[in-house]
């Protein structure tokens, strides 16, 4: 939508109006209110606000951290440090009979490998092969979303079909 002829006071206004108009629901509307004007300092519910948002962006932070330092402490993955987003690509070298075993499948190699880890787990990565991949090479895309202490019970699941996994396909 483009306001023209008015000051960028109002355009905001307009901007927010529309946007609140989208959602269906009452709750909907306070809580796109509340994301487009948060509080500010000065604001009685500042404190609570900052303390709150400080807190989750720790939390997230810590979970991409370990999450991270897991994936690089697995045989055949590598990861890179989470730069502000909600997810990591980790990438992995998948054995030979394990790329067999997609083929046979016709699946692609890290698709078989997600797959694997549902039904092992209920971990539920997406496929580097979903959304573009150079050729020969396999990762996927893992939130960092769960709370903080469910994360170490994830990635004990994690690692331990990993290293079951490779086990099996090793060699």
């Amino acid at each position: 939508m483009e306001v023209t002829g008015f000051s960028s006071e109002v355009k905001k206004e307009v901007y927010k109006v529309a946007s609140l108009s989208a959602c269906s629901n009452i709750s909907g509307q306070i809580l796109m209110s509340l994301v487009m004007n948060p509080p500010k300092v000065g604001d009685e519910s500042y404190p609570s606000y900052r303390a709150e948002r400080d807190s989750i962006i720790s939390s997230l932070s810590c979970c991409a951290e370990a999450m991270v330092s897991t994936f690089n402490s697995l045989e055949g993955m590598t990861c890179s440090k989470a730069e502000g987003g909600i997810s990591v690509f980790p990438s992995i070298r998948l054995p030979p009979r394990a790329i067999e075993a997609a083929d046979a499948m016709n699946t692609e190699p890290d698709v078989f490998y997600a797959l694997r880890l549902l039904e092992s787990t209920g971990i539920v990565v997406v496929p580097g092969s979903m959304f573009g991949q150079v050729p020969g090479t396999w990762h996927f895309r893992c939130t960092i979303l769960p709370q903080e202490e469910r994360t170490q019970m994830i990635i004990s699941r994690f690692k331990a079909f990993h290293e079951a996994f490779m086990e099996e396909f090793r060699g």
